[in-house]
């Protein structure tokens, strides 16, 4: 393979697609470093084509929400990639089929063409036209998707199984595990001490994190020596408020948290805890999991679509969605049998290890092949 396109936003944009974007990127260059990419990415950050830190041109040349991708078309046209590969999430590319309706235009200068569902609608969605776009989905050439939940809802929408390859989500083993709670709080600015089992719930501050879920969980164990590490950017005043007017002992990180900086956090607390409310009618996977994996550090999250996987591998830590009273039993039982919880999580961990970047990396290498004629079938190598 020669070379190989993105559709995606991408850093410094604040966005999990963008980061998961560059993970991935800088995956498959560890494994090819003769392998081309070029990234074609939102105009929000820069307007101008430019080189990142690891030699790849990023081409901004469309907005989010595009109608018309014509600057796209070009962009690709001109750049002569052989698979081109769309990250596609509802947030950025709309309901419409307009993205779409640009690979076919690109069907004479592009070999192949990928989307990656990051989100997939399920009938009770209330975000219309998203079924629509889905069952246009057979006129690309591959659909990857995280989990057993998407792909099943896409195969019973119609997608032909065929076209469907489940890759998930990469994970990073946390490179702070070693460094002291004092190095890793000295480099997020922490200057508070702590108090007891440290707890934190990493990423973007919104509604469907469950904030206020946990916060009522630690006002029912107020009994207990804990510490709460709140750490990203707040997208919603409410949560906000409800957060600062927290009396117990709380850590406030209230800005942009880059993915390096989501590790140190994680390896600076004892435990994460999820306890995210998922939006009806949505599958999709969490890329602070998977960060949260890579910590080796206990998880408590809730039951919901988006954390299956940490249903799969240790479901006894998961508790249902906006119930504070299970979710304060797991807590408890945490601070006392703190390292009972860590042996219990060794499926997850050992999941992490599976899921590290460069082998999900080889997974992608191998379908593009696939896609080229390079292989008359995917290599079913276990990674």
């Amino acid at each position: 393979m020669e070379s190989l396109g993105f559709v995606t936003r991408y850093p410094p944009t604040h966005c999990g697609i963008a980061e998961y974007s560059k993970f991935l990127i800088s995956a498959l260059k560890f494994l090819n470093p003769q392998l081309k990419i070029t990234v074609f990415t939102t105009d929000e950050s820069f307007k101008e084509p430019y080189y990142d830190e690891m030699g790849i041109k990023v081409i901004p040349c469309f907005k989010r929400f595009e109608k018309d991708y014509s600057e796209l078309i070009d962009a690709v046209s001109e750049e002569k990639v052989d698979v081109l590969h769309v990250q596609h999430e509802y947030g950025i590319f709309g309901f419409g089929r307009e993205i779409i309706d640009a690979l076919s235009e690109l069907r004479d200068c592009v070999k192949a063409n990928v989307i990656t569902m990051h989100t997939v609608e399920h009938p009770y969605t209330a975000r219309k036209g998203t079924l629509e776009f889905q069952k246009e989905l057979n006129e690309v050439d591959a659909v990857i998707i995280h989990s057993d939940l998407q792909e099943f809802e896409l195969l019973v929408q119609g997608v032909n199984p065929s076209k469907l390859h489940q890759i998930p989500h990469g994970t990073l083993i946390n490179p702070y595990l070693g460094y002291t709670k004092q190095y890793l709080a000295d480099s997020l600015g922490i200057k508070e001490g702590f108090r007891g089992l440290v707890l934190t719930i990493p990423g973007f501050m919104r509604k469907d994190k469950g904030v206020d879920v946990l916060l009522e969980a630690l006002d029912i164990v107020g009994d207990l020596k804990l510490t709460l590490i709140l750490a990203g950017e707040p997208k919603d005043e409410a949560v906000k408020e409800l957060v600062e007017s927290f009396k117990s002992k709380t850590i406030l990180i209230e800005r942009y948290l880059s993915s390096d900086e989501i590790l140190k956090v994680v390896a600076l607390a004892d435990a994460v805890v999820l306890p995210y409310k998922d939006r009806p009618g949505a599958y999709a996977v969490s890329g602070i999991l998977h960060l949260s994996m890579g910590g080796l550090k206990p998880i408590i999250g809730s039951r919901v679509p988006r954390l299956v996987e940490l249903c799969q591998h240790s479901p006894w830590l998961t508790v249902p969605a906006s119930n504070p009273e299970e979710l304060a039993k797991r807590i408890r039982w945490l601070d006392k049998n703190y390292e009972f919880t860590v042996s219990y999580m060794h499926e997850l961990y050992a999941y992490a290890a599976e899921t590290q970047w460069v082998n999900v990396a080889h997974e992608h290498y191998k379908l593009y092949c696939y896609l080229l004629g390079k292989f008359k079938s995917i290599p079913k190598t276990l990674y």
